[in-house]
């Protein structure tokens, strides 16, 4: 276990997360540019597109790429940096670091480390797209990006569709018609929005059923990366979470491989989910009896 006193100084440095604008560059606040004008180095996503943000914003400062093809080697450096007691930004090409984003790993390494990280407010997509969307904002799921192959991104939405919970999702522009289809079609021609375009001049929301909302865009050319909001099921066509009590493992995996058509591995993840154990242990378990037959 380690405490983080966050302002009390251990001799150590500090990983700033910085939001940065989503579209409206009004939108960054004045910590973050405090902040961004103060530390040792920025860690970016892409340098170049942070670098017209620095010069918006008249901040000279050293910038150093950060990203999922160079986290691995960059890590150790960083952290080397952080211990000997430099303060570093962590900033991504836009809205919040570490969400559906790399900075995960950093944030995961540096804490792991016992230093200190701080986490500044700032913009956010999927917040903005659920509030905008109408749909209840008690409770949400925030997913991100879905697979991109048709079988897995079926697979995932059938898992999905049995939350009540509000539902987020990202998506690109060039996959969403696809996308509203497959939602569609998996769970149910509920209330969703289309957000796209959020802070900036052509901001845009499309609201209603799954099925209105895909007839209303297919023909629509889309720009912008999207956020879709799905309503959660409703209590009463809630199915029981228990209609495989009676299935064997093998049965249980089979049911998802023929039944749903979802690839071996995912089948085995479902039937994990289903029975609150580890994937780990569905696979000994169903390869023990396959083998043993």
């Amino acid at each position: 276990m380690h405490i983080q006193k966050s302002f009390q100084d251990d001799g150590k440095g500090i990983l700033y997360i910085v939001p940065t604008p989503i579209g409206n560059l009004d939108d960054i606040t004045l910590r973050a540019l405090h902040t961004l004008k103060k530390v040792h180095l920025i860690l970016a996503e892409d340098t170049r597109h942070t670098q017209k943000l620095l010069n918006h914003f008249d901040i000279k400062n050293q910038l150093l790429s950060y990203h999922e093809h160079n986290m691995r080697e960059r890590t150790n450096q960083i952290i080397a940096r952080l211990q000997a007691g430099e303060e570093l930004a962590l900033v991504s090409d836009a809205g919040m670091p570490a969400i559906s984003d790399p900075g995960y790993d950093l944030v995961k390494e540096a804490i792991a480390h016992h230093l200190r990280v701080i986490v500044l407010p700032g913009a956010n997509a999927a917040l903005g797209a659920l509030i905008g969307s109408g749909l209840p904002t008690d409770e949400f799921v925030f997913y991100g990006f879905l697979p991109r192959k048709k079988q897995e991104k079926t697979a995932e939405l059938t898992r999905l569709a049995q939350y009540q919970a509000t539902i987020i999702l990202y998506e690109s522009p060039h996959r969403v018609k696809d996308t509203i289809q497959l939602i569609a079609k998996v769970l149910g021609n509920r209330e969703i929005a289309i957000a796209r375009e959020i802070t900036k001049v052509y901001e845009e929301f499309i609201r209603g059923r799954a099925e209105d909302v895909g007839d209303r865009i297919k023909d629509q050319t889309m720009k912008g990366e999207c956020c879709i909001v799905i309503e959660g099921i409703e209590d009463e066509v809630q199915t029981d979470a228990s209609w495989w009590i009676d299935l064997t493992i093998e049965e249980h995996v089979l049911y998802y491989e023929e039944k749903e058509g979802v690839p071996h591995k995912m089948a085995l993840k479902k039937v994990a989910v289903d029975r609150n154990v580890s994937r780990r242990d569905i696979y000994k378990k169903f390869h023990i009896i396959s083998k043993n037959e």
